[in-house]
């Protein structure tokens, strides 16, 4: 089934787009993007035209520009890091009798484009007709390998369907590709602007090498290409090089019946500190590797990957087709922005685009890394010790600032804090937390003690430094943290945020446990038990605000003393509010942003009573307008657990179809790796119910009206098992490995390889919550037998 408003069609393991829409090109380039987290290639025809946004991107390689402060100020951060579109190998252009193939041109019968979950591929069909009337069939494929980090390949065949005819193809590395940024700051499209400059070509036979280095950062880059060609006899070839562009001309006579087929071999390679030779040798090596694998023993090994990957991450929706193939998608993505991101971050945007100028947030230990540990463990892990690589920095940023620990950045590439304004970056310490929480949960999911040791104790001992020197005890016996910024952006510089201190407390607490079970690696990093119990007692008299009036916790201290936003006088258009409203009305008013307290919530669940929560999210679904892509998975974990399955899945739709269906505006850049990783959350955390607190895993499934049955995996502590949820019964099963122990509604259950079944307790009807006018998740109509009703849909579009 093809959504016309989309353009996709609805296939449970893939992603199709028929015929050709060239003002959706930029969206479908992000898609359609292949990532193994150290190489991003953009969904762009190999063609290179017609092209939206063009881009290929290696993680952790940017350019350095000037901040913009209107007046500068004490500890600021001075310059800014920018993702660079490096060296194109995807471009294969074609000429057909010296007509070049070009989709804007001649005519072409069928069209279509699929990313396929399964393969880790993206194939392409091409009947193209030329303004002469020549008729080709082209295919390609590409794919960006997730088992030789440093390696992609293409293959690109062309069949003649109308009688013999001359093709002449030409491959190309191309860098400094022209391309328009569509960043507002003049710094960061100059710092863009040809921003590679060539150190060394060379070209023989069929291979290439190009290296280049950036003029700010100083990060050197090379990639390589080579090709196998398969073709008549009467095959010529000539290969040229210049400083950004090594170009293989291909020409051949292919007769009615036959085809050309080009396999080209792409490796890629940077580093900030090895010499010129060395990076060369480096793609060398990495294109020798690919070129022995061959293209079959590629697609082989990718598929293998992908078999593993999807035995203890898929996730399974019956009578939602929609909802089943976003899901997957946003899975498939999640794990190609990390898979082999290793000792580098995970960029908000994953690989896919520039958006957020290719940045790591707080977003990647909150969300992506909750996915992560129980799919792919071993991302979480690559994913912190990027962090731990970070500590020097983040402890020089907290002796700026005049703190004790490490302060990590709001957004960075490199680990150095890149946000301007310091509202929403410098006083938004939760960042620490989140850190905290992602290595808390991974060590309690893998028990992976060399971690701990290596990396764990030493980035939870950090960040519990900063804690209590960014606190402190007040004259009534309570700890305090002041003038920080929560994960609602539209209230900052606020204090004793709940989130932010009960974030710190689980830090705190977590830090102590691990100095005391690591002795010898916390007297090396200079902890003694006068610290620890510190920190105990500052978990322990954690001021945790509460509205005894209300009866619900304040976002922050005195929020909901706070006057109103007027939500019935702003109109759907004037939304997303920061980019229509000054802040400092926003900073005074109640509305929220995104999901804070509410995010609170489901973090640290064991902090807050189920009526609590219930009340609580009463109360700030009444002021949430999603101005964020973040928040409704975490809307929807907490509808699920406080009685509003129905509620839950409206959200999880929004999360899920966020950038299937572009809902705020700005897939062009780049697709939303935490809201990708939401929608894992909504199905497991909320209509699975499972939580984590203190290590200990459980489940609480509860169903929504539709569907009637979900199905997903896990792995936990070296064991993969599947959990199913119908009408009236969850069940539990081991898949591979050892028997484990979790909770069912708070009952002890022994999961081994024969299903254990058990019956679901009957739901407390409860009112459904109202939203901010024109801010409920819209209706959409889903195809179920037997239930022909409409279902939610992705509803209001904002800034994600």
């Amino acid at each position: 089934m093809t959504d016309v408003a989309r353009g996709y069609e609805r296939s449970p393991w893939e992603l199709r787009w028929q015929g050709l829409a060239v003002d959706q090109l930029q969206r479908t380039e992000s898609t359609f993007a292949l990532s193994n987290g150290h190489i991003g290639m953009r969904g762009t025809l190999e063609e290179a035209e017609p092209r939206g946004l063009p881009g290929t991107y290696l993680n952790g390689f940017y350019e350095e520009h000037e901040l913009p402060y209107a007046e500068g100020g004490y500890g600021y951060p001075e310059a800014g890091q920018t993702v660079v579109n490096v060296t194109d190998g995807k471009v294969i252009r074609l000429l057909v009798e010296d007509e070049p193939l070009d989709m804007r041109y001649g005519h072409a019968e069928r069209h279509s484009r699929t990313l396929d979950f399964r393969t880790g591929t993206l194939r392409r069909e091409t009947e193209w007709v030329s303004p002469t009337g020549r008729r080709v069939l082209v295919r390609t494929e590409r794919l960006v390998s997730f088992t030789q980090r440093a390696a992609a390949a293409i293959r690109y065949e062309v069949e003649p369907l109308d009688g013999d005819v001359q093709l002449v193809a030409q491959s190309d590395l191309l860098a400094n590709e022209p391309i328009e940024s569509d960043s507002g700051d003049p710094r960061v499209a100059a710092a863009l602007e040809a921003p590679l400059i060539g150190e060394f070509a060379r070209a023989e036979h069929q291979r290439a090498v190009l290296v280049h280095r950036t003029k700010r950062s100083g990060l050197r880059m090379a990639a390589a290409m080579d090709h196998r060609i398969e073709a008549g006899e009467d095959l010529r070839t000539d290969i040229t090089v210049e400083q950004d562009l090594a170009r293989l001309t291909i020409a051949v006579d292919v007769p009615l019946g036959g085809k050309l087929r080009v396999t080209k071999y792409l490796a890629y390679g940077w580093s900030a500190q090895r010499s010129l030779p060395a990076v060369h040798a480096q793609v060398d090596a990495a294109l020798a590797g690919a070129l022995q694998t061959g293209w079959e023993g590629l697609l082989a090994e990718q598929r293998r990957f992908l078999d593993q990957f999807w035995a203890s991450a898929d996730v399974e929706i019956d009578g939602d087709p929609e909802l089943q193939q976003a899901v997957r998608f946003g899975l498939f993505h999640v794990l190609q922005a990390g898979a082999r991101g290793e000792s580098r971050a995970i960029p908000g945007k994953g690989l896919s685009g520039p958006g957020y100028d290719g940045h790591a947030f707080w977003d990647t230990e909150t969300f992506v890394l909750q996915v992560l540990t129980y799919t792919l463990p071993d991302a979480a892990r690559d994913a912190l010790r990027w962090r731990h690589s970070t500590l020097d920095k983040a402890r020089d940023r907290a002796a700026q600032l005049g703190l004790r620990g490490a302060a990590f950045p709001w957004r960075s590439i490199n680990g150095a804090e890149c946000s301007a304004y310091w509202p929403a970056g410098t006083a938004a310490f939760h960042v620490n937390a989140d850190i905290a929480d992602a290595v808390v949960r991974y060590l309690q999911a893998t028990h992976d003690t060399e971690f701990e040791r290596q990396c764990g104790t030493e980035l939870l001992t950090e960040t519990a430094r900063l804690w209590i020197s960014l606190g402190h005890h007040d004259p009534h016996g309570g700890f305090r943290i002041d003038g920080v910024t929560g994960p609602d952006e539209y209230s900052a510089v606020v204090d004793n945020n709940v989130y932010t201190n009960l974030m710190a407390q689980r830090n705190l607490r977590a830090a102590a446990d691990s100095c005391e079970q690591q002795p010898d690696i916390a007297e090396e990093l200079g902890v003694d038990h006068v610290e620890v119990a510190g920190w105990r007692e500052a978990a322990r008299k954690m001021r945790i605000p509460y509205d005894d009036l209300l009866k619900v916790h304040p976002q922050s201290e005195r929020f909901t003393e706070h006057a109103r936003w007027d939500f019935a006088g702003t109109p759907t258009h004037r939304y997303p509010l920061l980019l229509n409203f000054p802040y400092f009305d926003l900073y005074r008013k109640q509305v929220v942003k995104q999901a804070d307290l509410v995010l609170a919530m489901h973090l640290r669940g064991d902090a807050f009573s189920l009526e609590q929560k219930r009340r609580n999210f009463a109360y700030y679904e009444q002021l949430t307008v999603r101005d964020s892509s973040l928040s409704a998975a975490t809307q929807a974990v907490l509808a699920a657990e406080c009685g509003h399955p129905d509620l839950a899945y409206d959200y999880f739709a929004e999360a899920a179809l966020t950038d299937l269906r572009d809902l705020h505006h700005n897939v062009r850049n780049g697709l939303h790796m935490a809201a990708m990783s939401g929608s894992w959350l909504a199905m497991v955390a909320g209509f699975g119910g499972m939580r984590d607190h203190g290590g200990e895993l459980s489940f609480a499934p509860r169903l929504p009206s539709v569907p009637h049955r979900i199905a997903f995996r896990m792995c936990f502590r070296g064991s993969q098992f599947c959990v199913e949820i119908r009408r009236e019964s969850a069940t539990y099963r081991l898949i591979h490995g050892k028997p484990f122990t979790l909770t069912h509604y708070g009952e002890p259950v022994t999961v081994t390889e024969e299903s254990t079944t058990l019956p679901l307790p009957p739901g407390e009807p409860t009112e459904r919550p109202s939203q901010p006018a024109g801010r409920a998740p819209a209706r959409r109509w889903v195809p179920i037998i037997g239930a022909d009703r409409p279902r939610s849909a992705p509803g209001p579009a904002g800034a994600g």
